[in-house]
Order: C-alpha cells, then structure tokens, then sequence
C-alpha cells in the first residue's frame, strides 16, 4: 500500500491508497483532471473514495495486456468492463460487465440470462463511449448510466487491489476489490466470467 492519503483540498485522513508493482498511487479525488467527468462526480460522493487511488500512464499502453507489461503486474490484476446490450419485447437491456483481465464474461449465456434477453452483444463502440461519457479503453464501472445495470464477478471482489480504467486512456484506477461490491448498483454474480 502507499502511503496516507489525503483528501481533497491535501487533508490527511491516515487513509492509504492503493500501489501495486510498479505502480505507486494518489488519491483519485486530488486528480480528477485523470478522471472522466462522470467518474470524478461519484468518486466526489462516495464515502470510500479516499481509498480509490489514480496513476496516469501512457495512453499507448491502457490496454490490459500492455499495461500488465508495461507496469510488470499479472494479468489476474486487471479487471475489464464490457458493455453489452440485448432487447426483449421492443426494450433494450444494458449491462457493463466487470470481470478479471485473465477471463472473460460470459455473454451468451449468464448475461443473456441475467438480462433476459434473446440475444446478447457488445454495444457498438460509439454508442458506448457517447452513453458513458467515457473513451474508449477506459470505460470503467465507476459512473456508469444509471439505467445500466454493473455486474461483477466474485473474483473481481476477491482480487485485493484491481487496476480498472478511469474513464479516460492516460490513467488507471486502483480500488481494493472488496469496495468493488459497493459501488452505485452493483450485482455481484458467481461464474460471471469463464
């Protein structure tokens, strides 16, 4: 862990915010010029944001597997949100997906049950990123739409620091898995991801 944290405004609240490799932290809420508007404003209200720690990086290298490189941390450090879509009786379904980066959801068949839908798939590339107000390759379950459900898989939960996107490609969040759980509407579902 790094050292104490410190809220907004540099108050030290003896709060530490997550490192990992290496990765070494500041509080999110002390950049929120790395965070993607949506994602600043909960961050702002939640009760376990000083535990939420930023790190910007080289937009090159936001995608998983280059980060893991990049930063020399496991895969099984990394948690990804998918964002996928179906319809039943004319009404569309949304649901961002997080699961660890060394699996993958399950979309044909748990989602599109938990979603009861006919047919479930990845929501068009723009339409994520216009919906979310995030970019893509940092869409993050943290400020999403309030009408699209968050499911995460009990691995995610497990994981004791997950490195996630932050809205935008030059940083990354790091949040300690058990807060996972905690955000605004998260389902935490068993065998999300294979």
């Amino acid at each position: 862990m790094g050292g104490p944290g410190r809220r907004a405004g540099g108050q030290d609240d003896g709060v530490s915010t997550p490192s990992l490799g290496r990765i070494t932290t500041v509080p999110a809420l002390d950049r929120t010029d790395l965070l993607a508007p949506p994602v600043a404003a909960v961050l702002a209200g939640w009760e376990h944001a000083a535990e939420v720690g930023v790190v910007e990086i080289d937009p090159a290298v936001a995608d998983t597997a280059a980060m893991a490189e990049a930063y020399e941390i496991g895969m099984d450090t990394g948690a990804n949100c998918v964002v996928v879509a179906g319809r039943r009786d004319g009404q569309e379904r949304v649901a961002a997906c997080l699961v660890r980066a060394d699996t993958r959801a399950d979309v044909n068949t748990l989602v599109k049950r938990l979603l009861d839908v006919r047919k479930c798939s990845f929501l068009p590339m723009d339409r994520a990123v216009e919906e979310s107000g995030m970019e893509y390759g940092g869409i993050t379950p943290v400020g999403l739409p309030a009408d699209w459900r968050l499911l995460l898989d009990t691995r995610v939960a497990e994981m004791d620091v997950a490195v996630i996107g932050s809205g935008v490609r030059r940083s990354k969040l790091l949040v300690p898995g058990r807060l996972l759980p905690l955000l605004p509407g998260a389902e935490v579902v068993e065998g999300l991801a294979g």
